[in-house]
C-alpha cells in the first residue's frame, strides 16, 4: 500500500518512553510532568462532571470558555479579542495546527519551518499538498533572518515560528521580533503560524507574543495549550486565535476533524482560568529549572540556555562521540536515564551532539535522574 507520509514512523517520544519502560529507566524524555494537577481542578472536574454539560458543546467552543479565554488574554496582553469570531477550542495545539494548515495551505505553496521543529509540522503540510521548506537555525538555536528574508518568497503561503521554541528552549527577543514584523510587512500575503504553547512558561527573558503587534495579530494564527499551561497533557485542549475571516476557514476544517472538544473539560477550564493566574507559572518552572542544573553540579554534560518550556538541552560532547540517536539508546540502557535526542527535529537530520531533558518532574525524580547522570 502507498503511504501518504512516506518519512513518517514511530515517533522519538514513543520509541523513548517505550524503551523507558523497557529498561526501568527515569524518563525524562517524553514532555509531561509527573506530579499531580491543581486540587482546585480536581474538585471543579468532579462537580461539574455531575451537571448537565455531557452533550455536544458548541462547534467553536463553550460560550463560557471563549468568553474566559478572551478575557485572559486581555489582562496577559491587552488584546482586545471576539470571542465567538476569533477563538477556536482545538482538541489540543497538534489538532489545531493541522486544523490550521488544512485551511490555509493550498496545493504547491509553501511553508517556511525552522529546525529544529516540532515533528507535526511537517506533515501536515505534506498531507495539505503544500511543499515545506526547512531552514535551519543557528546552532545556538538562534534565528538566521538574513536566510529566512532569502527563503520566503511569492510561493510562500505560511510560516511557522516556535517562541519559547521546542526543543531548543530558546526564546525570540525584540530583534528578532522586530525582524519578523519586518518580514509580514515584506510579504504582505504571507500567514503567521505562532505556536506559543509555551507562553507562560518562560523564565528570565520576556515573551514576544504575536499578540503584541499589530501587524502580526492581524495575520496570525496564534496557537495556545491549556495542557501545557496548567500541566494537564492528557486532556487535550487547546485554542487557536485568529482574525475573523482566517478563523472561519479553519473552523470549516475543525467542523470535519473533532467538531467539538470535550464539554466536561471545557467547563472546568472555564471555571478554573476564572480565578488563576497564569502569569505565575514561570516562577514555578524556574524553580525546577534551577533545582535541576543544581542537582547537575559536577557532571560532565554541557548545559545550554534554557529561557523557556520545560525542557533543559544539553551537549555531551565530553562524554561521547556517538550520534545522538545512539546515545539515547545508550543513556537508557546503560544509565537508567531517558531523553529526547534532537537530531529527529531536524529534516536534514543536523547532529550537534545535544539533547533534551524534560525538567517537569517531582524533585525526587529529577534527584534520581541527576545521580545517575552525574555518575557517567
Amino acid at each position: 500500500m502507498q503511504t501518504k507520509l512516506p518519512k513518517v514512523g514511530t515517533t522519538i517520544f514513543t520509541t523513548m518512553s517505550q524503551m523507558a519502560n523497557e529498561y526501568q529507566a527515569i524518563n525524562l524524555s517524553q514532555g509531561f510532568p509527573n506530579f499531580p494537577i491543581d486540587p482546585a481542578l480536581e474538585e471543579l472536574l468532579a462537580k461539574n462532571s455531575k451537571e448537565n454539560v455531557h452533550q455536544y458543546a458548541p462547534m467553536a467552543g463553550l460560550p463560557v470558555l471563549l468568553e474566559g479565554i478572551a478575557a485572559m488574554i486581555q489582562q496577559v496582553y491587552q488584546r482586545s479579542l471576539h470571542p465567538a469570531s476569533e477563538i477556536l477550542v482545538t482538541a489540543g495545539a497538534t489538532q489545531g495546527i493541522f486544523a490550521a494548515l488544512q485551511a490555509l495551505v493550498h496545493p504547491g505553496e509553501e511553508v517556511v519551518i525552522l529546525d529544529p521543529a516540532y515533528d507535526c509540522y511537517d506533515p501536515a503540510v505534506h498531507l495539505a499538498g503544500g511543499i515545506a521548506i526547512h531552514i535551519p537555525l543557528r546552532e545556538d538555536f538562534t534565528i538566521d533572518w538574513r536566510e529566512l528574508r532569502q527563503t520566503v518568497n511569492q510561493k510562500t503561503r505560511v510560516l511557522i515560528i516556535n517562541n519559547p521554541h521546542n526543543p531548543s528552549g530558546k526564546m525570540m527577543d525584540q530583534a528578532d521580533f522586530d525582524a519578523l514584523v519586518q518580514v509580514m510587512i515584506d510579504h504582505p500575503n504571507l500567514i503567521l503560524i505562532s505556536d506559543e504553547v509555551y507562553e507562560f512558561i518562560t523564565f528570565e527573558k520576556k515573551h514576544f507574543s504575536a499578540h503584541h503587534h499589530d501587524v502580526l495579530r492581524n495575520r496570525s494564527v496564534i496557537v495556545s495549550s491549556f495542557g501545557k499551561t496548567f500541566h494537564l497533557t492528557g486532556w487535550k485542549v487547546g485554542y487557536l486565535v485568529a482574525p475573523e475571516a482566517i478563523m472561519k476557514e479553519i473552523k470549516k476544517v475543525h467542523q470535519f476533524l473533532v467538531f467539538s472538544v470535550n464539554s466536561v473539560a471545557q467547563k472546568t477550564l472555564a471555571d478554573y482560568i476564572s480565578t488563576t493566574d497564569v502569569t505565575s507559572l514561570g516562577t514555578f518552572y524556574q524553580d525546577k529549572r534551577d533545582r535541576f542544573r543544581e542537582l547537575m553540579t559536577g557532571s560532565k554534560f554541557e548545559f545550554l540556555p534554557s529561557e523557556g518550556t520545560y525542557f533543559q538541552t544539553v551537549r555531551y560532547n565530553a562524554i561521547s562521540t556517538l550520534p545522538d540517536v545512539q546515545f539515547c539508546e545508550w543513556l537508557v540502557k546503560e544509565i537508567g536515564v531517558a531523553a529526547i535526542p534532537l537530531s529527529v527535529f531536524y529534516d536534514d537530520l543536523c547532529d550537534y551532539h545535544t539533547i533534551r531533558f524534560c525538567f517537569a518532574k517531582t524533585d525526587d525524580t529529577l534527584i534520581q535522574a541527576a545521580e545517575r547522570l552525574c555518575r557517567i
